[in-house]
């Protein structure tokens, strides 16, 4: 089995406990909506298609795990890290620009490296695509264009 199976069968386990299905079905489509925009982002842009998928999967994960969405991005980086580390399938370099980039996510205003911006152009199309009637959050509109003229 490959590393984003071996990974995405780790979130699987953990979405599968959790009590609440409308919660539940939440986090998978946003979960693996923000990772498959990650593949497709990184595939255009010429970046480890790979690690960006498995920084999708993982960058809200605390919130799901936890039901608790305060601090999410850096408890989410906490725990990917551990999620990681316990597969014994990534180099500490992998583990350590996955779980950047998934404690920048939230922080849409600040350029940081391309994972990173990858990631986070990843989570405003995922917003974007799920629903495109919804309202643009002012924080995301930017990145949004950019995204719209970059595809």
């Amino acid at each position: 089995m490959n590393r984003i199976e071996q990974v995405r069968k780790t979130v699987d386990n953990i979405l599968l406990n959790m009590t609440d299905n409308e919660e539940r079905r939440c986090a998978y489509i946003h979960l693996y909506g923000v990772s498959q925009a990650c593949a497709l982002i990184a595939q255009k842009r010429k970046i480890n298609v790979e690690l960006a998928v498995i920084a999708g999967m993982l960058h809200d994960i605390s919130s799901y795990a936890t039901m608790d969405s305060n601090d999410h991005a850096h408890k989410s980086s906490v725990m990917a890290r551990d999620i990681l580390k316990s597969l014994d399938l990534f180099s500490e370099n992998e583990i350590y620009l996955i779980s950047v980039a998934i404690y920048n996510h939230s922080d849409k205003s600040t350029v940081h490296n391309e994972l990173d911006e990858l990631l986070k152009d990843a989570d405003v199309m995922q917003h974007i695509l799920y629903n495109p009637l919804f309202e643009i959050k002012p924080k995301e509109q930017q990145r949004f264009n950019n995204l719209v003229n970059e595809f």
